[in-house]
């Protein structure tokens, strides 16, 4: 199930540099639901029309400079504006000092602002970073996550189908863990970021040994904390009657987490084969996809120009 997750103006403040002036601590409890922040030039000027107040509110040089050329009466009707309720903070950036006015109308409101000595431009990118992450559609999914050749690699498959015993595998040949049964996916832009809920951080579940510690048995080098999700194996039962994909022409396959399509393999699971082998063989191919090169395609023109050729011996 997807999850939209809020962020408190405490967790900024916890990750930034920040000096609070006004608003007590039960203050920091205010929501922030949008990524993106707003430098209210037009609310300072008196428009407050489809103004997003949901937004964190910038005062950088600009703004700084208009307020001085403003009135009293201006300044009150514009910052009781954005002192409103849903506004989660203000930010007065580059070491400025906060308007008289808008301290006042702060205090009396129990509304946090805060000083930042970081350029605008710097703080903005910083600020919607962070909350991008912070405020990431998610959800849960239930497989492993290895980077295998620097690619995000979902493996999923029934319980029992032998998902941790190939991670180990995977990581013992150089290749490194970042979640094991559990995947928490976020959406942040165009891609999905997995990672490793804290609990099973750096934990790796083998049937018949326990729980092992990946960082401290193969060094902290073995695990990511997170990593992009590029492509992911689906293990399955092997079937003798199942007409599985040999040469690779067939539709591809995708899967869609949080709406973007992961392309995708089903890969069946028996005794014998080499599972850690084929994932890397399978992950190698993909690589070569994405930069043109696909092998079935390949084969494909063989197998034609080797028909033509023979009709035309004919």
């Amino acid at each position: 199930m997807e999850e939209q997750n809020i962020v408190k103006v405490r967790t900024l403040v916890e990750n930034f540099d920040f000096i609070q002036i006004t608003g007590d601590d039960a203050s920091l409890e205010r929501p922030i639901v949008i990524a993106d922040t707003n430098r209210p030039g037009l609310e300072l000027a008196g428009y407050f029309e489809n103004s997003q107040q949901k937004r964190l509110v910038i005062l950088g040089d600009k703004e700084i400079a208009y307020i001085a050329t403003m009135s009293v009466h201006k300044q009150r009707k514009s910052f009781d504006f954005i002192t409103n309720e849903q506004t989660p903070a203000i930010i007065v950036t580059k070491g400025h000092k906060c308007p008289d006015v808008l301290k006042r109308y702060a205090k009396r409101k129990n509304f946090p602002i805060f000083l930042s000595s970081s350029p605008t431009y710097r703080l903005i990118v910083d600020i919607v970073a962070f909350l991008d992450e912070q405020l990431a559609t998610s959800m849960c999914i239930h497989g492993g996550l290895l980077s295998i050749y620097g690619k995000g690699v979902l493996i999923r498959g029934e319980s029992g189908m032998g998902k941790s015993e190939i991670a180990l595998e995977l990581i013992k040949r150089g290749h490194l863990l970042v979640a094991d049964d559990r995947v928490d996916c976020y959406r942040i832009h165009n891609k999905i970021v997995g990672k490793a809920p804290e609990l099973l951080r750096e934990m790796l579940e083998i049937r018949g040994i326990g729980v092992i510690n990946v960082s401290r048995m193969f060094g902290v080098s073995s695990v990511l904390p997170k990593a992009e999700i590029n492509f992911q194996v689906n293990l399955e039962p092997w079937k003798a009657d199942q007409d599985y994909d040999r040469v690779g022409i067939e539709e591809k396959k995708h899967e869609n987490i949080l709406g973007i399509d992961i392309p995708k393999i089903v890969v069946p699971v028996r005794e014998g084969r080499s599972m850690a082998v084929i994932i890397e063989s399978a992950v190698t191919n993909y690589m070569l996809s994405v930069m043109g090169m696909d092998s079935a395609k390949e084969f494909e023109q063989r197998v034609l120009d080797y028909i033509e050729k023979n009709k035309n011996e004919q």
